[in-house]
């Protein structure tokens, strides 16, 4: 059985002008101990995708069809109190943004407790001794459980979001945007430290970020989303190194190539993402698209296997003479 399988996801948030499709169709599994980033622009759909498994959408937010399989349980059916006891214990969540993720007049260390003595049933000795090993765990001194937020630094403030993360032994973590507005030396520290992590615990994690460069090392596969819908799907050798999808290969391009003796200026991706509210009947990104035909504006491609493990949906996939633009 797969650690979790997502079916035809679809999330919308209701607006005065009508319902955003923030998330249109999504589907992808991950098995036990598999890591999947999921990658593109702001407001493709990452952070929605991710809310939505674990149900904790912001007010207007809601999961209008689909499937969520957490180890045979449909997350997606589920209510609101039965959510609560599966929260912790099979998934769990790592917020962007450590800096104001705790509270300021309580201890760190008391923060992490409360979730073990909710879910664990544990004593607060039991709780206290817990955090301390999850302190431990995520490289922070275990004495350190009785200090309060403000005397510990961006990267000891994101560690410790790591480890209430971890608190009560998830299945799956997700990551959303777990490095933000960290240096770049505290970043490589915190994704070395989700690696060794999910190898130790054998646990399933979805990494999400809008930076491809980060999930190389990381990952064992990458899904590409594009206005609400993924638009690419493979190993780290099939994105990075054959990538079939414009969109996919626009996302590459946008980055400097530091091997390169030459000084190239990254290229950028003309145009805009389409409005979710009244998305184009066709393909979400032919606006953009350099090889765009008649077909791609009325007809919406179908998200084929291109080869083993890889999936596009691009009307020119794995078609003879490729996607190059």
């Amino acid at each position: 059985m797969k650690l979790l399988e997502v079916k035809d996801l679809r999330t919308y948030f209701k607006t005065t002008k009508g319902y955003v499709k923030a998330v249109d169709g999504v589907t992808f599994s991950l098995d036990h101990g598999e890591c999947l980033g999921l990658v593109g622009e702001s407001g493709c759909g990452k952070t929605t995708t991710a809310l939505s498994i674990t149900r904790l959408l912001p007010k207007g937010g809601e999961v209008m069809g689909g499937k969520i399989f957490l180890e045979g349980t449909d997350y997606a059916t589920l209510t609101e109190k039965e959510i609560e006891d599966h929260r912790w214990e099979d998934v769990s969540i790592i917020f962007q943004g450590a800096m104001n993720a705790f509270n300021p007049v309580k201890k760190v260390g008391w923060q992490i407790a409360e979730a073990i003595i909710r879910h664990k049933g544990a004593t607060k000795q039991e709780a206290w001794k817990r955090a301390g090993e999850l302190f431990e765990l995520v490289g922070i001194p275990a004495e350190r459980v009785t200090q309060y937020p403000h005397e510990f630094s961006g990267g000891m403030k994101q560690r410790a979001m790591i480890a209430m993360a971890l608190a009560c032994d998830p299945k799956l973590i997700i990551g959303d945007e777990p490095t933000t507005a960290l240096d770049v030396m505290i970043q490589a520290q915190i994704l070395e430290l989700l690696e060794e992590l999910r190898k130790k615990l054998n646990m399933g994690m979805i990494l999400i970020t809008h930076d491809l460069s980060i999930l190389g090392e990381t990952c064992d596969k990458i899904a590409v989303m594009y206005a609400g819908k993924i638009v690419e799907m493979g190993t780290v050798d099939h994105i990075f190194n054959h990538p079939v999808h414009p969109y996919t290969k626009s996302l590459i391009a946008c980055f400097p190539n530091i091997e390169s003796e030459e000084r190239k200026i990254p290229e950028g991706i003309p145009g805009y993402p389409p409005n979710l509210i009244d998305p184009p009947e066709g393909c979400r990104f032919c606006p953009r698209c350099g090889l765009a035909e008649g077909r791609c504006s009325s007809e919406e491609p179908e998200f084929l296997e291109i080869e083993p493990g890889h999936f596009a949906a691009c009307h020119f996939a794995g078609k003879e003479g490729g996607t190059d633009v």
